[in-house]
């Protein structure tokens, strides 16, 4: 399954601010995979069939969102709080 976490309340939980490449590498090392950066306005544009999601995502004044690939067996890591404890392991 892949979760969709609001950058910002992750790195608040962590208790730590990590740039995109070093929660990248956080996310290899865990055994989980970061399936992709957007926001949620350009989420939305993806759904409906937008082709110009993509070109417009700088212009969004929303927050970040991380898509986050996990295995089917962790199912303790469907939410931020668990997301956000694994990872301060």
């Amino acid at each position: 399954p892949t979760v969709t976490v609001v950058r910002h309340g992750l790195m608040k939980a962590l208790g730590q601010e990590y740039t995109d490449k070093e929660f990248e590498d956080l996310c290899f090392e865990f055994g989980v995979e970061l399936d992709d950066i957007t926001t949620e306005a350009v989420m939305q544009r993806k759904e409906k069939g937008d082709t110009t999601a993509k070109a417009d995502a700088e212009k969004d004044k929303e927050e970040i969102v991380y898509k986050i690939d996990i295995s089917a067996n962790r199912y303790d890591l469907l939410c931020l709080e668990g997301m956000a404890l694994a990872l301060n392991v």
